[in-house]
Protein backbone atom coordinates (compact mmCIF):
# COMPACT_ATOMS: atom_id res chain seq x y z
CA UNK A 1 0.00 0.00 0.00
CA UNK A 2 1.11 3.61 -0.81
CA UNK A 3 1.44 6.07 2.32
CA UNK A 4 -1.79 7.58 3.55
CA UNK A 5 -2.23 10.26 5.19
CA UNK A 6 -4.64 11.59 8.22
CA UNK A 7 -5.28 14.54 5.68
CA UNK A 8 -4.24 16.51 2.91
CA UNK A 9 -5.38 20.02 1.95
CA UNK A 10 -6.98 19.97 -1.80
CA UNK A 11 -5.96 22.83 -4.01
CA UNK A 12 -7.26 21.52 -7.39
CA UNK A 13 -9.50 24.26 -7.87
CA UNK A 14 -8.88 28.33 -8.46
CA UNK A 15 -6.92 28.82 -5.59
CA UNK A 16 -3.33 29.67 -7.61
CA UNK A 17 -5.14 31.44 -10.09
CA UNK A 18 -6.99 33.79 -7.19
CA UNK A 19 -3.40 34.23 -5.23
CA UNK A 20 -1.53 35.39 -8.29
CA UNK A 21 -4.00 38.02 -8.55
CA UNK A 22 -3.72 38.68 -4.98
CA UNK A 23 0.11 39.20 -6.12
CA UNK A 24 -0.55 41.33 -9.06
CA UNK A 25 -2.77 43.26 -7.37
CA UNK A 26 -0.05 43.69 -4.42
CA UNK A 27 -2.51 43.85 -1.99
CA UNK A 28 -1.40 40.49 0.02
CA UNK A 29 -1.54 41.74 3.81
CA UNK A 30 -5.10 42.86 5.44
CA UNK A 31 -6.98 44.85 3.04
CA UNK A 32 -8.18 43.53 -0.54
CA UNK A 33 -10.97 42.43 -2.37
CA UNK A 34 -10.45 38.87 -1.54
CA UNK A 35 -10.99 39.33 2.52
CA UNK A 36 -14.62 40.68 1.62
CA UNK A 37 -15.32 38.28 -1.24
CA UNK A 38 -14.61 35.29 1.26
CA UNK A 39 -16.44 37.16 4.80
CA UNK A 40 -19.34 37.16 2.66
CA UNK A 41 -19.45 33.93 1.14
CA UNK A 42 -18.89 32.21 4.49
CA UNK A 43 -21.38 34.08 6.05
CA UNK A 44 -23.93 32.89 3.36
CA UNK A 45 -22.80 29.61 3.16
CA UNK A 46 -23.68 29.09 7.07
CA UNK A 47 -26.22 31.50 6.76
CA UNK A 48 -24.91 34.01 9.45
CA UNK A 49 -25.81 37.20 9.59
CA UNK A 50 -21.80 38.67 9.88
CA UNK A 51 -19.03 36.91 9.28
CA UNK A 52 -15.30 38.31 10.15
CA UNK A 53 -11.98 36.56 8.74
CA UNK A 54 -9.51 36.06 11.32
CA UNK A 55 -5.73 34.60 10.89
CA UNK A 56 -6.60 31.35 12.96
CA UNK A 57 -9.10 29.41 14.94
CA UNK A 58 -7.93 29.70 18.49
CA UNK A 59 -7.70 33.76 18.38
CA UNK A 60 -10.92 33.46 16.97
CA UNK A 61 -12.01 31.55 20.04
CA UNK A 62 -10.20 34.67 22.12
CA UNK A 63 -12.06 36.98 19.95
CA UNK A 64 -15.46 35.40 21.10
CA UNK A 65 -15.03 35.47 24.25
CA UNK A 66 -14.28 39.02 24.17
CA UNK A 67 -16.93 40.27 22.78
CA UNK A 68 -19.25 38.58 25.22
CA UNK A 69 -17.92 40.21 27.97
CA UNK A 70 -16.07 37.38 29.52
CA UNK A 71 -13.23 37.71 31.91
CA UNK A 72 -11.78 37.18 35.14
CA UNK A 73 -13.99 35.70 38.09
CA UNK A 74 -16.08 34.46 35.26
CA UNK A 75 -16.85 30.36 34.84
CA UNK A 76 -17.11 28.77 31.63
CA UNK A 77 -18.16 25.27 31.07
CA UNK A 78 -16.34 23.15 27.97
CA UNK A 79 -16.27 19.67 27.19
CA UNK A 80 -12.93 18.25 28.68
CA UNK A 81 -12.75 15.80 25.00
CA UNK A 82 -11.37 18.84 22.90
CA UNK A 83 -8.38 20.22 21.03
CA UNK A 84 -6.77 22.60 23.76
CA UNK A 85 -7.13 25.56 21.84
CA UNK A 86 -11.12 25.62 23.43
CA UNK A 87 -9.90 25.54 26.62
CA UNK A 88 -6.68 27.65 26.49
CA UNK A 89 -8.62 30.72 24.70
CA UNK A 90 -10.95 30.40 27.89
CA UNK A 91 -7.61 31.54 30.43
CA UNK A 92 -6.59 34.01 27.61
CA UNK A 93 -9.69 36.06 28.85
CA UNK A 94 -8.79 35.83 32.25
CA UNK A 95 -11.87 33.34 33.08
CA UNK A 96 -11.75 29.58 34.58
CA UNK A 97 -12.59 26.64 32.48
CA UNK A 98 -14.96 23.79 34.29
CA UNK A 99 -14.76 21.14 32.20
CA UNK A 100 -17.97 18.95 31.39
CA UNK A 101 -17.97 14.97 30.16
CA UNK A 102 -19.31 13.89 27.06
CA UNK A 103 -21.53 11.18 25.72
CA UNK A 104 -20.86 7.65 25.24
CA UNK A 105 -22.17 7.55 21.77
CA UNK A 106 -21.69 10.62 19.96
CA UNK A 107 -18.98 12.04 21.92
CA UNK A 108 -20.48 15.49 22.26
CA UNK A 109 -20.34 17.47 25.68
CA UNK A 110 -23.07 16.02 27.87
CA UNK A 111 -25.86 18.42 28.25
CA UNK A 112 -26.74 17.14 31.56
CA UNK A 113 -23.03 17.10 32.96
CA UNK A 114 -23.11 20.81 31.90
CA UNK A 115 -25.93 21.69 34.15
CA UNK A 116 -24.65 19.86 37.21
CA UNK A 117 -21.09 22.21 36.58
CA UNK A 118 -23.59 25.52 36.65
CA UNK A 119 -22.35 27.90 39.84
CA UNK A 120 -23.51 31.80 40.27
CA UNK A 121 -19.52 32.29 38.93
CA UNK A 122 -20.45 30.63 35.34
CA UNK A 123 -20.74 33.21 32.66
CA UNK A 124 -20.62 30.71 29.87
CA UNK A 125 -21.01 27.45 27.98
CA UNK A 126 -18.44 26.65 24.70
CA UNK A 127 -20.25 24.12 22.79
CA UNK A 128 -17.37 22.18 20.77
CA UNK A 129 -19.01 20.13 17.78
CA UNK A 130 -16.30 17.65 17.48
CA UNK A 131 -14.88 15.71 14.64
CA UNK A 132 -17.85 17.06 12.52
CA UNK A 133 -20.53 16.37 14.81
CA UNK A 134 -23.24 18.04 16.36
CA UNK A 135 -23.89 19.22 20.21
CA UNK A 136 -27.34 18.90 21.24
CA UNK A 137 -28.19 22.50 20.13
CA UNK A 138 -31.74 22.40 21.76
CA UNK A 139 -30.52 21.20 24.94
CA UNK A 140 -27.56 23.31 24.69
CA UNK A 141 -29.87 26.58 23.91
CA UNK A 142 -32.72 26.04 26.22
CA UNK A 143 -30.41 25.26 29.33
CA UNK A 144 -28.34 28.47 28.44
CA UNK A 145 -31.47 30.26 28.04
CA UNK A 146 -33.17 29.43 31.24
CA UNK A 147 -29.73 30.21 33.33
CA UNK A 148 -29.56 33.30 31.87
CA UNK A 149 -25.72 31.99 29.93
CA UNK A 150 -24.11 32.90 27.01
CA UNK A 151 -23.64 30.22 24.30
CA UNK A 152 -20.31 30.24 22.51
CA UNK A 153 -20.26 27.43 19.55
CA UNK A 154 -16.63 26.17 18.44
CA UNK A 155 -17.10 24.47 15.00
CA UNK A 156 -13.42 24.34 14.17
CA UNK A 157 -14.03 21.20 13.48
CA UNK A 158 -17.52 21.19 11.54
CA UNK A 159 -17.62 23.21 8.30
CA UNK A 160 -20.64 21.86 6.57
CA UNK A 161 -22.25 20.14 9.04
CA UNK A 162 -25.69 20.96 9.76
CA UNK A 163 -28.82 20.76 13.03
CA UNK A 164 -32.05 20.12 12.48
CA UNK A 165 -31.33 21.85 8.85
CA UNK A 166 -29.25 24.77 10.59
CA UNK A 167 -25.56 25.04 9.83
CA UNK A 168 -23.99 24.43 13.36
CA UNK A 169 -22.37 28.18 14.54
CA UNK A 170 -26.15 29.76 14.04
CA UNK A 171 -27.22 28.75 17.48
CA UNK A 172 -25.49 30.52 20.00
CA UNK A 173 -24.35 34.29 20.34
CA UNK A 174 -21.33 33.40 18.85
CA UNK A 175 -19.54 31.18 16.79
CA UNK A 176 -15.93 30.86 15.67
CA UNK A 177 -14.45 28.32 12.60
CA UNK A 178 -10.93 27.19 11.64
CA UNK A 179 -9.23 26.82 8.32
CA UNK A 180 -5.87 25.45 9.12
CA UNK A 181 -4.77 23.28 6.73
CA UNK A 182 -5.96 19.94 8.03
CA UNK A 183 -9.77 21.09 8.27
CA UNK A 184 -12.30 20.72 5.32
CA UNK A 185 -11.71 23.52 3.86
CA UNK A 186 -8.00 26.10 4.14
CA UNK A 187 -6.63 29.04 4.00
CA UNK A 188 -3.13 27.32 5.40
CA UNK A 189 -3.95 29.47 8.51
CA UNK A 190 -7.06 31.28 8.99
CA UNK A 191 -10.38 31.12 10.89
CA UNK A 192 -13.45 33.16 11.45
CA UNK A 193 -16.25 34.50 13.73
CA UNK A 194 -19.90 34.63 13.24
CA UNK A 195 -22.36 36.50 14.91
CA UNK A 196 -25.74 37.39 14.31
CA UNK A 197 -25.67 41.33 15.41
CA UNK A 198 -24.11 44.10 13.27
CA UNK A 199 -23.01 45.83 16.46
CA UNK A 200 -21.44 42.38 17.64
CA UNK A 201 -19.25 42.27 14.36
CA UNK A 202 -18.01 46.05 14.73
CA UNK A 203 -16.60 44.95 18.12
CA UNK A 204 -15.32 41.66 16.66
CA UNK A 205 -13.73 43.58 13.88
CA UNK A 206 -12.90 46.78 16.43
CA UNK A 207 -10.52 44.36 18.68
CA UNK A 208 -9.26 41.93 15.75
CA UNK A 209 -7.52 45.31 13.77
CA UNK A 210 -5.51 46.85 17.01
CA UNK A 211 -8.30 48.67 18.35
CA UNK A 212 -8.04 51.18 15.87
CA UNK A 213 -11.00 53.93 16.37
CA UNK A 214 -12.54 53.89 12.80
CA UNK A 215 -13.22 58.04 12.78
CA UNK A 216 -9.45 58.88 13.14
CA UNK A 217 -6.23 57.42 11.86
CA UNK A 218 -3.69 55.66 13.96
CA UNK A 219 -6.03 56.53 17.46
CA UNK A 220 -6.73 53.26 19.32
CA UNK A 221 -9.02 53.59 21.74
CA UNK A 222 -9.01 49.89 23.26
CA UNK A 223 -6.34 47.68 23.78
CA UNK A 224 -6.20 45.40 20.57
CA UNK A 225 -5.05 42.37 18.30
CA UNK A 226 -3.36 41.98 15.32
CA UNK A 227 -5.50 39.12 14.23
CA UNK A 228 -6.17 39.92 10.66
CA UNK A 229 -6.24 37.56 8.09
CA UNK A 230 -4.29 38.71 5.15
CA UNK A 231 -5.50 38.80 1.21
CA UNK A 232 -3.70 35.61 -0.02
CA UNK A 233 -5.30 33.53 2.61
CA UNK A 234 -8.03 35.39 1.86
CA UNK A 235 -7.89 34.22 -2.19
CA UNK A 236 -7.04 30.69 -1.08
CA UNK A 237 -10.60 30.50 0.84
CA UNK A 238 -12.65 31.99 -1.74
CA UNK A 239 -11.56 29.37 -3.98
CA UNK A 240 -11.86 26.60 -1.42
CA UNK A 241 -15.05 27.96 -0.76
CA UNK A 242 -16.60 27.87 -4.04
CA UNK A 243 -16.18 23.96 -4.16
CA UNK A 244 -16.68 23.23 -0.16
CA UNK A 245 -20.70 21.35 -1.33
CA UNK A 246 -17.88 18.61 -3.69
CA UNK A 247 -15.63 18.43 -0.63
CA UNK A 248 -18.50 17.30 1.51
CA UNK A 249 -20.29 15.21 -0.40
CA UNK A 250 -17.13 13.13 -1.26
CA UNK A 251 -16.48 13.30 2.76
CA UNK A 252 -19.74 11.23 3.17
CA UNK A 253 -18.98 9.17 0.57
CA UNK A 254 -15.69 8.09 2.30
CA UNK A 255 -17.40 8.04 5.44
CA UNK A 256 -20.00 5.26 4.06
CA UNK A 257 -17.38 3.48 3.12
CA UNK A 258 -15.39 3.12 5.90
CA UNK A 259 -18.63 1.98 7.76
CA UNK A 260 -19.32 -0.56 4.85
CA UNK A 261 -15.93 -1.99 5.36
CA UNK A 262 -15.72 -2.30 8.74
CA UNK A 263 -19.23 -3.50 9.21
CA UNK A 264 -18.45 -6.96 11.16
CA UNK A 265 -15.29 -5.55 12.96
CA UNK A 266 -15.47 -5.25 16.84
CA UNK A 267 -14.96 -1.14 16.34
CA UNK A 268 -17.41 1.81 17.36
CA UNK A 269 -18.12 4.64 14.96
CA UNK A 270 -18.94 7.92 16.09
CA UNK A 271 -22.70 8.27 16.42
CA UNK A 272 -25.19 11.11 15.02
CA UNK A 273 -26.80 13.48 17.41
CA UNK A 274 -30.48 13.35 16.81
CA UNK A 275 -30.79 15.97 14.22
CA UNK A 276 -27.46 16.02 12.85
CA UNK A 277 -26.26 15.88 9.64
CA UNK A 278 -22.99 15.41 9.87
CA UNK A 279 -19.45 16.66 7.47
CA UNK A 280 -16.80 13.74 8.54
CA UNK A 281 -14.36 15.62 8.93
CA UNK A 282 -12.45 12.82 11.04
CA UNK A 283 -13.85 9.11 10.14
CA UNK A 284 -12.95 7.97 13.70
CA UNK A 285 -13.15 5.00 15.63
CA UNK A 286 -13.19 3.10 19.15
CA UNK A 287 -11.04 0.28 19.70
CA UNK A 288 -12.64 -2.26 21.88
CA UNK A 289 -10.00 -2.29 24.53
CA UNK A 290 -7.55 0.73 25.21
CA UNK A 291 -4.77 -1.89 24.81
CA UNK A 292 -6.22 -2.53 21.11
CA UNK A 293 -5.51 1.19 20.27
CA UNK A 294 -1.60 1.57 19.59
CA UNK A 295 -1.09 -1.73 18.61
CA UNK A 296 -3.42 -1.16 15.82
CA UNK A 297 -1.66 2.46 15.16
CA UNK A 298 1.85 0.63 15.05
CA UNK A 299 0.16 -1.77 12.65
CA UNK A 300 -1.41 0.60 10.35
CA UNK A 301 1.78 2.59 10.42
CA UNK A 302 4.00 -0.54 9.13
CA UNK A 303 1.10 -0.56 6.38
CA UNK A 304 1.76 2.80 5.38
CA UNK A 305 -1.25 4.07 6.83
CA UNK A 306 -1.14 7.06 9.25
CA UNK A 307 -3.10 7.34 12.19
CA UNK A 308 -3.85 9.92 15.13
CA UNK A 309 -5.03 9.59 18.78
CA UNK A 310 -8.31 11.24 19.75
CA UNK A 311 -7.41 14.40 21.78
CA UNK A 312 -5.79 13.99 25.19
CA UNK A 313 -8.85 14.95 27.63
CA UNK A 314 -8.00 18.41 28.51
CA UNK A 315 -8.47 18.18 32.60
CA UNK A 316 -5.19 15.78 31.70
CA UNK A 317 -2.98 18.11 30.94
CA UNK A 318 -0.47 19.96 33.20
CA UNK A 319 -1.99 23.30 33.46
CA UNK A 320 -5.60 22.13 33.79
CA UNK A 321 -4.92 18.94 35.90
CA UNK A 322 -5.51 20.40 39.78
CA UNK A 323 -7.99 18.77 41.83
CA UNK A 324 -7.80 15.78 40.78
CA UNK A 325 -11.02 15.52 38.43
CA UNK A 326 -12.30 12.33 36.81
CA UNK A 327 -13.98 12.61 33.67
CA UNK A 328 -14.53 8.99 32.79
CA UNK A 329 -16.30 9.23 29.24
CA UNK A 330 -14.33 11.55 28.00
CA UNK A 331 -11.16 9.68 29.27
CA UNK A 332 -11.91 6.36 28.15
CA UNK A 333 -12.90 7.77 24.72
CA UNK A 334 -9.42 8.94 24.85
CA UNK A 335 -7.75 5.80 25.36
CA UNK A 336 -9.92 3.91 22.81
CA UNK A 337 -10.08 6.38 19.74
CA UNK A 338 -8.22 6.25 16.54
CA UNK A 339 -8.92 9.17 13.31
CA UNK A 340 -8.09 7.25 10.19
CA UNK A 341 -7.46 8.66 6.78
CA UNK A 342 -10.03 11.03 6.43
CA UNK A 343 -8.66 13.09 3.16
CA UNK A 344 -11.73 13.61 1.28
CA UNK A 345 -9.92 12.45 -2.07
CA UNK A 346 -9.23 8.97 -0.92
CA UNK A 347 -10.16 5.87 -3.12
CA UNK A 348 -11.73 2.89 -3.04
CA UNK A 349 -8.76 1.07 -2.94
CA UNK A 350 -7.20 2.97 -0.38
CA UNK A 351 -10.13 2.46 1.96
CA UNK A 352 -10.74 -1.39 1.18
CA UNK A 353 -6.62 -1.17 1.90
CA UNK A 354 -7.07 0.29 5.20
CA UNK A 355 -9.63 -1.83 6.48
CA UNK A 356 -8.24 -5.28 5.88
CA UNK A 357 -5.46 -4.27 8.07
CA UNK A 358 -8.00 -3.18 10.46
CA UNK A 359 -10.29 -6.72 10.07
CA UNK A 360 -6.52 -8.65 10.21
CA UNK A 361 -5.97 -7.34 13.82
CA UNK A 362 -5.79 -10.13 16.72
CA UNK A 363 -8.28 -7.73 18.75
CA UNK A 364 -8.02 -8.41 22.62
CA UNK A 365 -11.75 -8.98 22.92
CA UNK A 366 -13.98 -10.98 20.37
Amino acid sequence: MHQISVYQPDLSGNETEYVLECMNSTWISSKGEFIARFESGFANFVGAGHAASVCNGTVALHLALLVLGIGEGDEVIVPSLTYIASVNAIRYVGATPIFADSLPDTWQIDPADVERRITPRTKAVMAVHLYGGACDMTALSELCSRHDLRLVEDCAEAIGTLYNGRHVGTFGDVATFSFFGNKTITTGEGGMVVCKTAAMDHSIRHFRGQGLAGDREYWHDVIGYNYRMTNICAAIGTAQLERVNDILRQKKWLAQRYHEALIDVPIQFQALTAGESPSYWMVTILTPASTDRDELRKKLKSAGVETRPVFYPAHTMPMYAQGHRRFPVAEDIASRGINLPSWHQLSSEDIEGIADVIREFPWSIS
